[in-house]
């Protein structure tokens, strides 16, 4: 389950309490449950070698707890660049604007090509500072043969 899935059962879950009186013991529930872990994964993410903690941080799960905390060690674009790495075509990012979590990408490669939402679903756990793709498509290439086409006989 990919942390925006979890994220809407539980506010679902927080909808269905609302005006029975337990909202507010549900709330605080979510924070006490998130402040534990959250001190827990603070101990841990130190205490791991720099080889393991890498490989961890290319789980989206993983990524996406250590951002809930405020624990993940990379940067935004550092983060962005994992996220693309992970998509089955190349992209490259073009400039990301914070004010608005605009990322802009151009594709490297022609291929079959993946869709912006495909992209922001791999955004979503490793940055979701990013709130928007602009997906610029890739040029057409001019095809060119080995040999020009032959010429009607003229007789």
């Amino acid at each position: 389950m990919t942390a925006e899935q979890t994220g809407l059962r539980i506010q679902e879950a927080l909808d269905a309490l609302a005006g029975s009186g337990a909202e507010s013991a549900g709330e605080q529930l979510v924070r006490d449950l998130m402040d534990f872990y959250g001190e827990g994964l603070a101990r841990i993410v130190p205490a791991l070698p720099p080889p393991a903690l890498e490989r961890m941080l290319d789980d989206p799960a993983v990524a996406g707890l250590l951002l809930l905390h405020d624990l993940h060690p990379e940067d935004v674009t550092a983060r962005i660049d994992r996220a693309l790495a992970a998509l089955p075509e190349r992209v490259e990012p073009i400039g990301f604007d914070p004010g608005t979590g605009v990322l802009r990408l151009r594709r490297t490669a022609s291929g079959c090509g993946c869709a912006e939402g495909d992209v922001e679903a791999v955004l979503a756990c490793h940055a979701p500072e990013v709130t928007a793709v602009e997906l610029e498509r890739a040029p057409k290439l001019l095809q060119i043969g080995t040999r020009p086409p032959q010429a009607a006989e003229v007789r």
